[in-house]
């Protein structure tokens, strides 16, 4: 029996100047995501919405890049891709990003026996005011997938989703990082610590790095040895953040801020880390977290629902309320203490988050909407 067919769709348009090859360097969520669904058996097709038309085959998956320019309205844009997946014989469309509903509404006008699954990354419902056109989006969706099923209560509330949509609970990407010697690593970061705890995001308030700040502080008596390194990329909250280290004694000597660093040396820093921490109020997923689990770093996270989903609701770590630093403090001081060994952490990420894991949902994923599209076709 033939493999399902799977074409993965990005409505999100390259930038014009971008080459294709640029784009599969540097755009590693559109290249991950296929090759952990390939990983399952399944073929897979991914089709890039461009500024020129080119095709490259990489490790078994075609990557067809669709030159839209000229292509102004939903409808037309929604013919093109339609006609390529028509003539590669798809026989599931995975739409990337919730706000793109409309373009997939679009191919399925002309594949109406096609089905459809939409993968939510990071998306909030549209206002009022535009619910109704993505109601009718959506009746021609037959599943959606979130990290955490929780994700998607505010699009239920909002009356977004029909009555035969099916809701998957699938991480949003996997990892490549790896395990590695903490002295290793620690002698090529210069990171240290008892513990050594790593943060890596940005400073924005949705990443709350100010209550992190706080809990780590309230730690210093219990926690003599505490040093935090902070990677970091925008930083909109950089003043406030080197403020409150430089006026707290407990901090200026234990906060060290990297700035921006490189992807490929993160995974470096993980692997020297004791702890990873987070102070998320909302994430879709998490690729930081996800990183960490690969590495087999212990997490000390909010507790939100994409992190429960990741951690096995704190199985392997440490979980929080958000903006509460006293909990995280004594989260902090009770990971330090009794933290599973990066081999238990290992052992969850292979089981539930490595590419393997995640690629056997989406194939399952798939082929549940596939049968319920057959049994509902005259």
């Amino acid at each position: 029996m033939a493999s399902l067919h799977v074409a993965q769709i990005n409505f999100l348009p390259v930038p014009e100047g971008r080459a294709p090859t640029e784009v599969l360097e540097q755009w590693h969520s559109l290249v991950d995501i296929a090759e952990l669904v390939a990983s399952s058996g399944t073929r897979v097709s991914v089709i890039q919405a461009a500024a020129c038309e080119d095709l490259i085959t990489r490790n078994g998956i075609d990557y067809h890049f669709i030159d839209i320019r000229g292509l102004g309205t939903a409808a037309s844009r929604g013919r093109r891709f339609a006609g390529l997946l028509a003539d590669i014989h798809a026989d599931v469309l995975h739409g990337h990003g919730l706000a793109f509903a409309g373009a997939a509404f679009a191919v399925s006008q002309c594949l109406p026996q096609l089905p459809i699954i939409m993968q939510d990354h990071a998306d909030r419902p549209p206002r009022w005011w535009r619910r109704p056109l993505w109601r009718r989006w959506h009746a021609a969706i037959s599943g959606v997938a979130f990290t955490a099923l929780e994700q998607a209560q505010p699009f239920i509330r909002a009356g977004l989703f029909g009555p035969h949509t099916r809701l998957f609970a699938i991480p949003e990407s996997s990892s490549r990082f790896t395990p590695g010697s903490r002295a290793d690593a620690r002698a090529q970061t210069g990171l240290h610590g008892d513990p050594c705890v790593l943060w890596v995001g940005h400073l924005s308030p949705g990443k709350d790095p100010l209550t992190v700040l706080d809990g780590v502080a309230r730690t210093a008596l219990r926690l003599p040895g505490l040093q935090l390194w902070c990677a970091f990329g925008s930083a909109p909250l950089r003043d406030e953040v080197q403020a409150r280290i430089a006026h707290d004694p407990r901090l200026a000597r234990r906060v060290h801020l990297l700035g921006k660093v490189a992807h490929a040396h993160v995974e470096a820093l993980m692997r020297a880390a004791d702890l990873f921490v987070s102070g998320s109020h909302h994430e879709g997923s998490g690729y930081a977290l996800l990183e960490a689990l690969a590495c087999g770093v212990a997490p000390v996270i909010t507790d939100i629902p994409s992190f429960r989903a990741l951690t096995g609701s704190g199985r392997v770590g440490n979980l929080w309320p958000c903006g509460d630093a006293a909990r995280l403090a004594e989260a902090l001081v009770d990971a330090a203490a009794s933290r599973p060994s990066p081999e238990q952490v290992r052992g969850h990420f292979d089981a539930t988050l490595s590419f393997a894991a995640v690629g056997r949902r989406w194939a399952d994923a798939y082929m549940q909407v596939r049968d319920e599209r057959r049994r509902r076709t005259p």
